[in-house]
């Protein structure tokens, strides 16, 4: 599947939701995003408190997904072209050392 593809049902899901709406429960900001974003990181982290393996593959794909549409959402707001950024940032990557 495309990035755009992603970026296109993840806005078309919260459209439906109203989160972009100025009255939401759920309003969609930069702020919030970004917290969001962090907190189902950790949840993803959860998976790994004990072990270095999952219990639960199923239940880390929907941990992952949801970190990857809150990064959607953020990328979007401030009219980032994530395909792009990752390309540019392997590029300086690539360039870079680090200690062994």
């Amino acid at each position: 599947m495309e990035l755009k593809d992603l970026e296109a049902a993840m806005e078309a899901f919260v459209e439906s939701k109203g989160w972009y709406k100025a009255d939401s429960a759920h309003p969609q900001t930069p702020k919030n995003l970004a917290v969001s974003l962090v907190l189902e990181a950790s949840e993803v982290l959860e998976h790994f408190q004990w072990s270095e393996k999952t219990a639960d593959n199923a239940e880390l794909a929907g941990e992952l997904a949801d970190v990857l549409l809150y990064l959607l959402q953020l990328a979007r707001l401030h009219d980032i072209d994530l395909g792009q950024a990752v390309m540019e940032k392997l590029n300086i990557n690539a360039g870079r050392q680090w200690d062994k």
